[in-house]
């Protein structure tokens, strides 16, 4: 019977210095009493505690927190009523603090929030209500970090879920935005068939121009053939009447070199002013001795014909 209660007692001493061991996880903090007062607070690792005296009072987790607050009616400087949910991302920097300085502090925070809320968006119209979110979360991050710094909490950041206006207002935005899109859809309209007729009339600009300049061209070319074939002609005519005159001039000498006498080439030569004038309404004017010349030749050949008639 001893034996047994021996073993229970060392059973419950075993108990109770395991009880008094303590194992801090990360990220996390434990605050210790001793006899109702604060002692300490324990971080990461293994710590011991006096048995019935002290105690863990609370456990603080140090990791960044989240909280999702239900919407919240609010009031705009316009008078106009609306819903706004907010998102709190806070930190706790002091074990100490958040377990003595707030009895709930996650509902701190909630109130907290709303009526800074209510204050920033009292002095704004819905207008600056719905185009400022990022100045009004900075205003309500600086704000509610001021004031949850007594209860051991940072706030680090705090986001504008949703913005709920009323159903009229709604409606009104709905159809304010329906008729922009139309004007920014006729303006495109507009601009495109602006651009469509400008770039139509430069083609036309750029066609003109073209057949302007292949007329100009074919012009040119055209005046230019015209003038080849002048010339060519021109050369021809002259090298037909150098070859004429070279032959003439060739017949002349083999005559003189046949012995032929003066009244011979003077003949030949009037022959040859007749071949040069052939078809040409051109004007030759024949020395004197030639036409004396030719009146003789005509009188021979008369005188030849009568007396071949009396014979």
């Amino acid at each position: 019977m001893p034996t047994i209660l021996v073993l229970v007692l060392i059973f419950i001493i075993l108990l109770i210095l395991v009880s008094c061991i303590r194992i801090v996880p990360q990220a996390q903090a434990m605050v210790v009493e001793r006899l109702g007062a604060y002692l300490e607070t324990w971080n990461v690792g293994i710590h011991f505690k006096v048995p019935f005296i002290d105690r863990v009072a609370k456990r603080v987790l140090l990791k960044e927190q989240v909280v999702d607050f239900a919407p919240q009616p609010v009031i705009t400087k316009d008078n106009v009523t609306m819903k706004i949910d907010t998102v709190v991302f806070f930190q706790i920097t002091d074990p100490k603090l958040y377990a003595y300085g707030v009895e709930n502090p996650i509902m701190a925070i909630e109130n907290l929030t709303a009526t800074t809320l209510r204050n920033i968006i009292g002095d704004l119209e819905l207008d600056q209500t719905l185009t400022s979110r990022e100045t009004i979360n900075t205003k309500m991050r600086s704000a509610l970090d001021v004031a949850t710094d007594p209860w051991g909490i940072k706030v680090n950041r705090v986001e504008l879920k949703n913005i709920i206006p009323p159903a009229a207002i709604q409606d009104a935005m709905e159809k304010q935005m329906k008729a922009e899109r139309e004007r920014r859809e006729a303006i495109l309209r507009a601009e495109g068939e602006k651009k469509s007729t400008i770039l139509v009339a430069e083609g036309k600009k750029q066609s003109a121009i073209l057949d302007a300049e292949a007329d100009k061209q074919a012009a040119i070319l055209h005046a230019e053939a015209e003038k080849e074939k002048r010339i060519r002609e021109a050369e021809g005519q002259a090298e037909a009447i150098i070859k004429i005159q070279q032959a003439n001039a060739d017949g002349i000498r083999m005559i003189k070199e046949a012995g032929a006498d003066q009244t011979v080439l003077q003949l030949k030569s009037l022959e040859a002013f007749a071949k040069a004038a052939d078809g040409k309404a051109t004007k030759i004017i024949i020395p004197s001795e030639i036409q004396s010349l030719a009146g003789l030749v005509t009188s021979v050949t008369e005188i030849a014909k009568k007396s071949e008639t009396e014979n």
